[in-house]
């Protein structure tokens, strides 16, 4: 009797968690396709019109509107464009989500009736083409949607919800100058308990990954100038090349990986622009490198400066350059790898398979890699071990699209690229995706 008893709570508290669930994504569903118009609207326009980092002042402004509107107490012009927008409902858990905003140096190859065609003029005097390329313009709109849902369905949290939209993700920057800024100090918002954010990947959507552990290689941005004695095209010999010098660092450069890391590590370096002269007939005065470095340990990050530097120096004294002109290295943005919280990913992930028809969409560690890419989110809790956070990722191909690149081996494009596109129906799907991970961190 007892055991019958047993069994027939047991059941009646599943049908009721199971029909609570089902509520739950169909109040998600129906609030996210009631507002798809608006939300993608609001994309198609952050992506005809992208911005670099800490240029990001129309796409922020987008932002502040927006969360304004919904009830959110607004910061604006942290670290230039960053803009921070707490919502509070009661005593519970604080949690931040993150997205950035920054658009890269790519030209757009598609054929899009709102892509790109900006071009835009750098502090260097030079000018390039700019799109959104790694769609922050979706990931910027995910978090405006979720922020909507999360101001009109109080009754579904408790706590302090903080959206934060970044600057400057590209070089690695913004989310260390938010902090630095004073985001937490001088403008006053609140610590996280937990922080998530989201990034488009190349893959089908309907497909997401998230996956604990070691995530995303750490990175560091660096530029090498090299001082040359200039002069005229014709008379080499009285001039000390500096295009010449940086070729044969481009070429030695590759060799530390190669040579000086443990094959069964994982490094990069790549030279992403190289800058020197205007003139057919000019030897110019310097050139310069723009410079990547990713990397998953201290010590492979610091034998590849070690060797950047060596190299430069040994050049500098192979063309009997005096001292103060051996090469110099600026040291811009960096990042150490995101590595995902074992048990705030798992309820993430779990939370995620009510979205799909099959629990093989949603990914876990034991299907997707570490990858070379880097983030900088983290940084925003840099100072504060304790601090979890979840970093996930949502597929934003067209399906037939993926499906046919994927029988030849291929991705439909990658990141960075050109012909990166975010397919419209990605929009929804990862504003779903947003709002049932923030509600499952909620309500753990």
């Amino acid at each position: 009797m007892k055991n019958n008893l047993f069994f027939a709570c047991l059941i009646g508290f599943l049908v009721t968690n199971v029909f609570a669930q089902d509520a739950l994504v169909s109040t998600i569903e129906n609030a996210v396709n009631t507002d798809n118009d608006k939300f993608v609207a609001i994309f198609k326009d952050i992506h005809k019109n992208p911005e670099l980092g800490f240029m990001e002042v129309r796409t922020s402004g987008i932002v502040a509107q927006e969360l304004k509107s919904y009830g959110y107490s607004v910061t604006e012009k942290i670290a230039k464009t960053g803009v921070a927008g707490v919502l509070k409902n009661g005593s519970g858990p604080v949690v931040m989500y993150r997205a950035d905003m920054d658009c890269n140096s790519v030209k757009e190859l598609t054929d899009l009736p709102y892509k790109s065609t900006k071009i835009v003029k750098l502090e260097n005097g030079s000018e390039t083409p700019v799109a959104h390329a790694c769609g922050h313009d979706a990931h910027t709109t995910w978090l405006l949607a979720t922020a909507k849902f999360f101001s009109e369905h109080k009754n579904l949290w408790k706590g302090t919800v903080i959206f934060i939209a970044q600057p400057a993700e590209e070089p690695i920057l913004g989310a260390e100058a938010m902090v630095k800024d004073g985001l937490y100090t001088k403008h006053n918002i609140p610590e996280p308990d937990y922080l998530f954010g989201m990034h488009s990947m190349p893959f089908s959507v309907g497909m997401l990954a998230a996956a604990s552990g070691v995530r995303m290689a750490g990175t560091d941005q660096l530029d090498v100038t090299f001082y040359g004695v200039g002069g005229h095209g014709s008379t080499p010999h009285v001039t000390k090349d500096p295009i010449l010098m940086a070729a044969s660092a481009i070429m030695q450069y590759q060799a530390i990986v190669s040579r000086a890391i443990d094959p069964k590590s994982s490094a990069v370096v790549t030279v992403g622009a190289v800058q020197s002269g205007t003139d057919n007939n000019v030897i110019p005065e310097t050139a310069l490198l723009k410079i990547n470095l990713r990397w998953f340990t201290e010590h492979d990050r610091q034998v590849m400066i070690e060797g950047i530097k060596r190299i430069n120096e040994g050049i500098a004294y192979a063309y009997n350059l005096p001292k103060d002109k051996y090469p110099t290295i600026t040291f811009k943005g960096w990042s150490y790898p995101l590595s995902n919280i074992e048990e705030l990913t798992t309820i993430v992930r779990e939370s995620l398979y009510a979205l799909v028809t099959d629990k093989k969409l949603v990914l876990d560690e034991t299907v997707v890699p570490s990858v070379m890419g880097s983030e900088d989110m983290h940084h925003l809790v840099i100072n504060n071990a304790k601090k979890a956070y979840c970093f996930i990722n949502v597929g934003v191909v067209e399906p037939n699209r993926f499906e046919e690149a994927a029988k030849k081996g291929q991705l439909a494009f990658s990141n960075h690229n050109g012909n990166f596109e975010i397919h419209l129906s990605a929009i929804p799907y990862g504003s779903k995706a947003a709002i049932t991970s923030m509600l499952a961190i909620f309500n753990q």
